[in-house]
C-alpha cells in the first residue's frame, strides 16, 4: 500500500464529516461502504446537526431541571432518562422519543403540559445522544434501549415520537428482529416520521457520493445489525403489526423528510389521522403552537375526566387475545 493510500485509509477510518465525501470516492467499494456505515452510526457527524448544536442543547436542557434524572442500564449501554411525575395519581404514561442527532431536551415543549394534565411523562436520550453513553449507535441498538425502558417504566399508554424516533417506536411495538419481544403501545403520535428506511439510506449515500457497489456494502452493514432487509423496512409495514390509534403530524415544507412520507404512512392505515402544517419544516414543528395543541388534544384527558385514548392495559389485553387465537 502506498503512503498516500495508507494516509487516505487512515483518515477515512477516523470517520470524516459527511461533507468530506471526496475521500470515499477513491476508496474500494467495500471499504467505502464500511466507512459510510461508521459515519451513519455516529450522530455527531450528521450533516443535519446545526453548527450551534451545543449552544442550543445547553439552553434546552434547562427545561429538564424539574425532571427526575435516572440512569438505566440497557443492552445498548446506560441511557439517561427524565421522568416527570404528575401531582396526583398518574392517568397513564407517555413516552417522548426524539430524533437522530437530537436529544430529549429538544422535546420539552410537550413534557410539562402533559404532566399537568395528569400523565407521567418519560423521556430519554438514545444511546450516543445527549447524556447517554456511547459515541456510535444504530437503529437496532436504539430500539433495544427503548424496549428496555418501556419494560422498566411501562405499560406505555402513548408515544410522541419525532422523525427517526418514530421508526424506533414502531419497531418496539412490533417486536420483530432484531428485538426478542414487543412492548405494546396504546397510541402513537408520529411527528415528521420517515416511511422507508431505503429512502433514508439512498439520500445518505447520495450525500457521500457512494457508487452502487459502495452503497450496497453500506446497506449490508445495516441489514446485518437490523436482521431485516433495508428495502422492506418501513413505518407503514411496522404499523401493520399493531392496531394502536395513530396521529401523524407533518410539515408540508419539510425538506428533510418530505410530506410524501406522511401520506404513504397514512395510506397504509385508513384509521390514521394526518394533520398537515405549513411553514414548520422538520424541526420547528416541535415548538409550533398548532402542532403542540394537536398533541395535547390527542393525549390530554377530556374535561369530563374520560381519556381520549385506549389505555395500555386495554391494548395489552387486545394484543394477548390476538396472539392467543
Amino acid at each position: 500500500m502506498t503512503r498516500e493510500r495508507h494516509e487516505k485509509r487512515h483518515l477515512a477510518l477516523r470517520c470524516p464529516h459527511p461533507r468530506a465525501a471526496t475521500i470515499l470516492d477513491e476508496l474500494p467499494p467495500a471499504l467505502a461502504g464500511d466507512v459510510a456505515f461508521r459515519i451513519f452510526c455516529t450522530p455527531e457527524l450528521s450533516q443535519h446537526r446545526s453548527h450551534d448544536h451545543e449552544e442550543l442543547t445547553a439552553r434546552a436542557r434547562f427545561h429538564l431541571r424539574h425532571a427526575r434524572w435516572e440512569r438505566v442500564p440497557t443492552p445498548a449501554g446506560t441511557v439517561q432518562t427524565y421522568v416527570f411525575e404528575p401531582d396526583g395519581k398518574p392517568r397513564g404514561t407517555v413516552m417522548i422519543v426524539h430524533g437522530w442527532t437530537s436529544e430529549a431536551s429538544f422535546m420539552t415543549a410537550f413534557m410539562e403540559p402533559l404532566r399537568r394534565s395528569g400523565m407521567r411523562v418519560v423521556a430519554f436520550d438514545f444511546p450516543a445522544h445527549g447524556s447517554s453513553e456511547g459515541r456510535r449507535t444504530n437503529l437496532a441498538d436504539c430500539a433495544r434501549a427503548m424496549l428496555t425502558l418501556c419494560d422498566h417504566y411501562g405499560p406505555i399508554d402513548a408515544v410522541v415520537a419525532h422523525s427517526f424516533g418514530g421508526f424506533v417506536s414502531l419497531l418496539v411495538a412490533e417486536g420483530g428482529p432484531p428485538l426478542n419481544h414487543a412492548h405494546p403501545i396504546g397510541r402513537f403520535v408520529l411527528i415528521s416520521c420517515p416511511n422507508r428506511l431505503s429512502e433514508v439510506t439512498r439520500n445518505f449515500g447520495r450525500a457521500l457520493k457512494l457508487g452502487p457497489a459502495a452503497q450496497r456494502a453500506y446497506e449490508t452493514h445495516l441489514e446485518r445489525v437490523g436482521h431485516r432487509p433495508v428495502a422492506t423496512f418501513s413505518a407503514a409495514e411496522l404499523l401493520s403489526g399493531t392496531d394502536a390509534p395513530v396521529l401523524i403530524i407533518h410539515g408540508r415544507d419539510d425538506d428533510e423528510v418530505t410530506f410524501r412520507n406522511a401520506e404513504d404512512i397514512a395510506a397504509a392505515r385508513p384509521s390514521a389521522r394526518l394533520m398537515a402544517f405549513d411553514g414548520l419544516g422538520h424541526r420547528n414543528v416541535l415548538f409550533a403552537p398548532p402542532a403542540f395543541r394537536a398533541v395535547m388534544h390527542e393525549l390530554a384527558p377530556k374535561r369530563d375526566g374520560a381519556h381520549p385514548r385506549r389505555t395500555a392495559a386495554a391494548h395489552n389485553r387486545a394484543h394477548d387475545l390476538r396472539h392467543s387465537a
